[in-house]
Order: structure tokens, then sequence, then C-alpha cells
């Protein structure tokens, strides 16, 4: 007699950082997940057992984290010699991909905790940064899966770290974007060639020109610096402003159930002083005003709903100009 040994399959799910590793676990596992340390140190793994919606099969699920990017863009060596190297070199000299914390050993840490697993599904932040982190941790885990394809590879769209939200995303899982990650690595290495290129071509053209200015490094930022001269540009315009006077008639009626209105004046300001006074005037010698038409509106307002972080952040910015530092 021959048996087919049953095998369950893995499936590894990876989050942008510790934290929402440890939470999405405890809502998907129903707070029964098994907790172990990552050979790295910095992350945690959390097992346990259950049904794969896009399978429909029980799996042995596996959940960890990475902590931010995994690669970072840099020059080879040769070209970090300031002196030996003319800064437009760096507009068309080779990048290479390196660790972006090699004390955390991620790639050889998703590696390992992916050997022999059969599916794998990215928890990262649903921006352009988290899509771009999805192919790191893709790539980095390559090797060890047993087979990485459509079929095997699935996104996690949230909005929120709420049961509601998570176990939605479990069931309604799609493919990560390969266009919004490439976007993040061209954006990346414009940062790099541009950013390196004029630090290291205005700090030299800056030196010594300019006794009070500490010249050891002036950095250029191809987001920031051009950000500093619109905030430049604002100020000097609010400091070369010159007010001008302007007048505005407030008036008030009293009704025949003694009730005061205030009016408001259609013009809303005017810049010529003895036009406003001719309609000071003009208002002053009337005692009665007239209703030539009146409109009513009836407006019924929703209770409020729970809001996610994404919604939250929206009403914040636009009702109370908080950002996202608030």
């Amino acid at each position: 007699h021959f048996y087919k040994r049953f095998i369950m399959k893995g499936v590894l799910m990876v989050a942008e950082k510790p934290s929402l590793a440890q939470s999405i676990s405890t809502i998907l596992s129903n707070k029964k997940c098994d907790y172990r340390k990552g050979f790295n140190g910095a992350c945690s793994v959390n097992e346990w057992q259950g049904k794969f919606p896009p399978t429909g099969e029980v799996v042995k699920y596996k959940m960890t984290s990475v902590c931010g990017h995994v690669m970072s863009i840099d020059f080879p060596g040769k070209f970090n010699n300031w002196d030996k190297v003319d800064p437009v070199e760096l507009f068309s000299c080779p990048t290479e991909k390196k660790e972006a914390t090699a004390k955390l050993k991620m790639p050889a840490f998703l590696a390992a905790e992916a050997k022999g697993c059969d599916y794998i599904v990215l928890w990262l932040d649903c921006d352009k940064e988290g899509e771009n982190i999805c192919f790191e941790v893709l790539d980095a885990v390559r090797s060890s899966m047993r087979r990485q394809d459509r079929n095997t590879v699935f996104r996690a769209k949230f909005s929120s770290i709420t049961d509601k939200d998570i176990v939605a995303a479990m069931n309604h899982l799609g493919e990560p974007d390969e266009n919004q990650s490439r976007s993040v690595d061209a954006r990346q290495e414009l940062d790099l060639r541009i950013g390196c290129a004029f630090t290291r071509f205005q700090t030299r053209f800056f030196q010594g020109k300019y006794g009070d200015l500490d010249s050891s490094l002036i950095s250029y930022g191809p987001c920031q610096t051009p950000t500093l001269g619109f905030c430049v540009d604002r100020h000097d315009t609010i400091q070369t402003h010159k007010p001008e006077p302007y007048w505005v008639l407030q008036v008030s009626v009293d009704t025949k159930d003694e009730k005061r209105l205030n009016l408001e004046w259609e013009r809303i300001r005017c810049f010529d002083r003895e036009v406003a006074v001719m309609f000071l005037q003009t208002v002053k010698g009337q005692t009665e005003a007239k209703v030539i038409s009146v409109t009513t509106k009836e407006k019924q307002k929703e209770k409020p709903l729970a809001l996610n972080t994404v919604e939250l952040m929206r009403v914040a910015s636009s009702g109370l100009g908080m950002g996202p530092q608030h």
C-alpha cells in the first residue's frame, strides 16, 4: 500500500514594519498565532493555520515584515571620490543596488522565511513606495519559493488597520503594480544623480566665497531645493506687499418681531472711498427695506461615519489645516 503524504502549503505574508505585521496577524488569526523572533533581531514571525481565500485550501501562514526599503541605490565605490570624479560624470555613470541597512540582513532573512513557501501576500503600504518595496521583497525571495508567478504572488490593498478593512483586503487580493514600482526606481535614480552632482558642484563653487557660509557641505535636494524656492518667493511677495485701504458697508435691520438681521453687501468691499460714502448716504436715507425674494432650503446632515486613516487625513487637512506631521 502506498500513502500520499499530505503536505500543507505555506503562505508567506510581508508587511512594511514589525508593528503592522503584528496587528495584521492578530486580526487574521483571531488572536491565535504563534510568535517567534526572526534571526535578524529586528523582525518577528507569526504563524498560524487557516483558509487561504484565493484557493480555498487550508494553509500554514507565516507573517513577518521588513523595516522600510530593503534595497537602496548608490554609485559604485570608484565614483565616490570627489577629487577624481567630475560631477558631470554622475549623470551617466552606472548605479548599483545595495542593502538599505546592511546590519539587518533583510534579503537573507526574507529568503530564509520564504523557503518552501507556495504563495506570498504583500501587505506593504498602499502607495508608490510600498509598491516598490513589494518588488524588492519578491527579488529577495525569488530563489526560495517553490515558484513565483501571477498565480502565487498576491497584493493586499487596505487603508486602515481595522478588522473590517484587513479581512476585506484578504478576501480581495490583487496583484502588485510593476509600473508604480518602476516610477519609484526612476525617481530614486534621478534623486541620486541630480542630488549628488549638484551637491558636489555647488559645494566646490561656494567654498571660500562667503566668509560666514559653512561650506564644508552644501547639499542640494531635487525636491527640497525647488520647494525652498517657492517658500522664498512667497516670503518676498509678502514682504513687498503694499496694503490698500478699503471700505465695507455694515448694515442691519430690525424686523417687526424685534429681531435684528445683519445684511451682507453683495459688493463685499470698495477700494474707492467716495463711492463707498455715496452708497452709505443712499442707505442712511432709507428707513425701510423691502424683501424681494425668499429662498428656503432644507438640508439633512447624516450621522458621521467612522473614518479610516486616509479619510481622517483628508478631513483633517481640509477642515483643520493639519498635515500628516501632526
